[in-house]
């Protein structure tokens, strides 16, 4: 028996079960509609991920398009566009093709835009570096936004050991939060998939990008697995993962430090499952922001099992503008620690990141259902624990279960405003101000807390 289970099989017998009493409200829908997510799992069991001595030696009938026989020097410093462009137009248009980068070399490839749909599933096997024009004066005016942009697939999977460089320094001087002088413009982001499902990406390391990293927009059932995203902790907008207008989405394995979000859930997203995420440097694992301009967001069945966060200046946060509508539910955060971090657990509906100040606005995103199991770790912060709330659109149905969040240096706190739940089992910091207007689960935190607090060492978490 592991040194885990045998721990977990202590807090069993230390922690009685909880009442029928004790039980999460009925309108609590969020563990049945997340784990209904599992069931679109199954959908990725036809992928055959090809290590590269299986198709070097020729077998399984794939055909391999190598950038290189296409006019690709690979030196870094030759212009490899068109034979990546040539290459790509020959592996979409032929069934069972690999698009092939080579290793060792470097690749450099101006923005360009990989269009299907393809005849068939095509495997993008990356296992050099492709790397961006550094001076953001070279870029191409038609594509501001765009580097590496992926359109219209099915069935695709991108993979290898490779590296995806943005080489963003040149970008992050001349950006308006670098320097308030400059004025502030849209950057490339390095990697996009767009309008397409059955998608794939696995081992890949992005890096350095001018703007965010990997944008996933209007797409479905897409799995990343064991991507690495990297940039400097004070490079600005540089967002790891960002997925927008996409449903069914998996993030499992994957180590993202940067100068943003690590992951970023924005508007018409849901069904997005996280595991072993580790976050840091960057801004914390972040839904929003949303309502912008008195826009619409919606967001909802979101999941995050095992996540360790360092350093980073937010932890579990939902970030919404002033003004805007829509909503944010069904919300899972659980075995997350966090070392080192500021805001580990904020929910924040007077989100403004403006130069100017945000007036103030009645509407806004409703946020309800969101429950917070086994968060641990230390605050930078003050305010360990922050639910600043809407008056008028208060926050509604929010659980904190078995949480534990200390300071190195002083004593820690929850803010509530407008913000209504229940906790369970032991809570630290109080989460008194978090008010219940459902007597029937009306919980006595001091009576449980006096049983649990014995059991405060059996919350493990493990290192990612």
């Amino acid at each position: 028996m592991s040194k885990l289970t045998f721990l977990c099989f202590l807090m069993l017998l230390v922690v009685p079960p909880r009442s029928a009493d004790e039980a999460y409200p009925d309108r609590f829908d969020i563990l049945s509609t997340v784990e209904d997510s599992d069931k679109q799992e199954g959908d990725y069991d036809e992928f055959e991920l090809l290590d590269s001595p299986y198709w070097k030696s020729g077998r399984g009938n794939k055909v391999l398009v190598n950038v290189d026989a296409f006019g690709a020097v690979g030196d870094g410093v030759s212009d490899d566009t068109q034979a990546f462009v040539n290459a790509w137009k020959e592996a979409c248009s032929t069934r069972k093709s690999v698009l092939l980068v080579p290793e060792e070399r470097r690749y450099l490839v101006n923005a360009t835009r990989f269009k299907g749909p393809c005849a068939d599933k095509i495997i993008v096997q990356i296992d050099g570096t492709i790397v961006a024009p550094d001076d953001p004066k070279n870029w191409d005016p038609k594509n501001p936004r765009i580097w590496l942009g992926f359109y219209n697939l099915n069935r695709a999977v991108f993979q290898g050991n490779g590296v995806i460089d943005g080489s963003g320094s040149k970008w992050w001087a001349a950006s308006c939060k670098r320097n308030k002088s400059n004025p502030c413009k849209e950057a490339p982001t390095a990697l996009t998939i767009s309008s397409s499902s059955a998608v794939r990406v696995k081992g890949l390391t992005i890096q350095n990008s001018q703007q965010m990293h990997f944008v996933i927009t209007r797409s479905d059932s897409v799995r990343v697995t064991g991507v690495k995203v990297s940039a400097p902790g004070d490079s600005p907008n540089t967002d790891g993962i960002h997925i927008t207008e996409s449903t069914n989405v998996v993030l499992q394995n994957c180590k993202i430090g940067t100068g943003d979000d690590c992951i970023s859930i924005v508007n018409g997203s849901s069904t997005i499952k996280m595991n072993n995420i580790y976050c840091g440097p960057g801004h914390g694992i972040s839904i929003g922001s949303l309502g912008k301009k008195n826009s619409t967001g919606i967001v909802e069945m979101i999941d995050l099992d095992t996540a360790f966060l360092r350093g980073t200046t937010n932890g579990l946060r939902i970030k919404t503008w002033q003004g805007g509508s829509g909503y944010v539910r069904s919300v899972r955060y659980q075995n997350v620690r966090m070392e080192d971090v500021s805001n580990p657990i904020i929910i924040d509906q007077f989100y403004c990141d403006s130069p100017k100040n945000c007036k103030n606005q009645t509407s806004a995103v409703a946020i309800s259902q969101i429950m917070y199991l086994n968060i641990s770790g230390t605050s930078r912060s003050q305010k360990a624990i922050k639910f600043a709330c809407s008056d008028t659109v208060p926050c509604t149905d929010i659980i904190l279960d078995n949480i534990d969040i200390q300071s190195k240096d002083g004593t820690v706190e929850t803010y509530c405003n407008s913000a209504s739940g229940f906790y369970f089992g032991y809570v630290h910091p109080s989460a008194e101000c978090l008010s219940s207007s459902d007597k029937d689960l009306t919980i006595s935190q001091a009576k449980e807390a006096e049983v649990t607090k014995s059991s405060r060492e059996y919350l493990v978490h493990t290192e990612l």
